[in-house]
């Protein structure tokens, strides 16, 4: 199975997450996310409609290192 195109990865210390999408053979950084919201405004922007609808798909977003939909600093 292949990774999902879109990270979240782990809480910076300071507190969000930066959100990554993985399209055309790289990762591009969408932006540093304070809450679910942040998210679905960072993908929507990339031209992927009804981010509301996957984040909780395995297929299409990894939550790494910490609880999804937590933003609290690590």
């Amino acid at each position: 199975m292949a990774n999902p195109p879109i990270v979240i990865h782990r809480p910076t210390p300071s507190g969000g997450r930066r959100v990554t999408v993985h399209y055309e053979g790289r990762d591009e950084i969408l932006g540093l996310a304070h809450s679910d919201h942040d998210v679905i405004v960072f993908l929507n922007e990339a031209g992927l409609e009804e981010a509301d609808r996957i984040l909780d798909n395995p297929v299409w977003v990894e939550w790494r290192g910490g609880r999804a939909h937590r933003y609290e600093a690590a």
